[in-house]
């Protein structure tokens, strides 16, 4: 129901504001920019996303099912599922989606976006075999998807690598307010959802397993600060990304070799389903960027931001933070918008002011919240998303404001 009511929204929004433009100040082209908008929209969800998807889909389905005939995927379930089954109570132990989701975790970590994307859907397909009501998200699905859009990841590469081709004098500065925001992002979204589905986060192996993370994550940030000369840390961390993203599969096979699988035939299975899967998500993909484009297009963001200014400025607050916000606004609607707002604010600003830094941040505070929540449950037919909506926006919205605060704390 969330996702039919802000699909409305964005529409009116970006009527009233058209008609408001053509009407009181003559804008003749407002309705002609929305409509130009969906059109745009529409062919590039399709040619842009969903096709490239397909290929991605087609590999990595097919190298995680050599994984699960190699016997991978069941070892990552006995090793995190003590800890994942106190998240995800409904899940069975041993259950192939609690290796899956940890793939899933993992890749994102890493910032393994192509490699993220496919195994999310895998899981939530799996998550989907649990699940007794087919058109209603469950709470394992819920919590699984809010976790995965505060986006927790270590190593921002595509961010650095943009600031280095806008030539940021130090284009790693960023890694440790990206890390400490989308941290704060995820354990806000785990405690939200927790506490919807009493979630008891006070147990033992709950605060293990987090202390743990909250210790992996300080030392390498750690090494990253005190180890390595700024100039390293893009070199560390697009290395560590490729070599990662190349040895699963080659992991995968050895171990699949060793069991005497068939490897050939193993990935030829699981990538047949690659496919259908992408052109099952096409509707919801194209209902979902349509309606993002027509909110975008008719100056909806621009108004909100001229808001949060006369109100910053009323407060006799530093303003500085309001010119990146763009990037905040755009970040649980579209990666690739935030991408666009993070590389024209750097242009405006420069890639090392402050409004470019925190521009930066903002891109890897967190997700795209209604963009996966549309691929994701579009991916299994869910139509009720129930609360993963506001519960990932709270995440998104607690990443926002930590990302604010970190980098008036790093960057003055």
């Amino acid at each position: 129901m969330a996702l039919n009511y802000i699909w409305i929204a964005f529409f009116i929004i970006a009527f009233v504001i058209a008609f408001i433009k053509m009407v009181f100040f003559g804008d003749t082209d407002a309705f002609k920019l929305l409509v130009d908008g969906m059109f745009d929209s529409s062919k590039a969800s399709v040619m842009d996303i969903a096709l490239p998807l397909a290929g991605n889909m087609i590999l990595w389905l097919g190298i995680l099912n050599i994984g699960e005939r190699a016997g991978a995927i069941n070892f990552l379930s006995r090793v995190v599922g003590p800890f994942l089954s106190r998240l995800f109570p409904e899940v069975p132990r041993n259950h192939p989606a609690t290796g899956q989701m940890m793939m899933n975790f993992s890749a994102n970590l890493l910032g393994l976006d192509n490699a993220a994307t496919p195994l999310g859907l895998k899981a939530m397909g799996s998550l989907q075999e649990l699940n007794p009501n087919k058109d209603t998200a469950s709470n394992a699905q819920i919590m699984f998807l809010v976790l995965h859009t505060s986006g927790l990841q270590l190593l921002p590469v595509t961010i650095i690598a943009q600031r280095f081709i806008l030539h940021a004098k130090d284009p790693a500065d960023v890694l440790l307010p990206c890390i400490i925001a989308t941290y704060v992002a995820t354990v806000v979204g785990m405690i939200a959802v927790a506490i919807w589905q009493k979630i008891n986060l006070f147990d033992k192996v709950v605060i293990a397993w987090l202390g743990g993370l909250t210790l992996f994550v300080g030392g390498l940030v750690w090494f990253f600060t005190t180890q390595l000369d700024k100039s390293q840390i893009t070199t560390v961390s697009k290395v560590s990304s490729n070599f990662l993203l190349f040895a699963i599969p080659v992991i995968f096979i050895i171990g699949a070799m060793r069991k005497k699988v068939n490897v050939f035939e193993s990935f030829i299975d699981g990538a047949k389903s690659g496919f259908d899967v992408t052109i099952k998500i096409i509707p919801y993909l194209v209902a979902m960027l349509v309606a993002i484009s027509v909110l975008r297009t008719s100056g909806a963001l621009d108004y909100l931001n001229s808001g949060v200014k006369w109100a910053a400025v009323q407060m006799h607050l530093d303003t500085r933070f309001v010119d990146a916000l763009p990037v905040a606004y755009m970040k649980p609607l579209s990666g690739s918008g935030s991408k666009a707002m993070m590389i024209s604010t750097m242009q405006t600003y420069g890639p090392d002011s402050f409004a470019g830094r925190l521009g930066s941040v903002f891109n890897g505070s967190a997700d795209t919240t209604f963009y996966i929540v549309a691929l994701y449950f579009g991916s299994v037919g869910i139509k009720k998303s129930r609360y993963a909506i506001p519960a990932g926006l709270l995440a998104d919205l607690a990443g926002v404001i930590t990302a604010i605060f970190v980098s008036y704390l790093f960057f003055g």
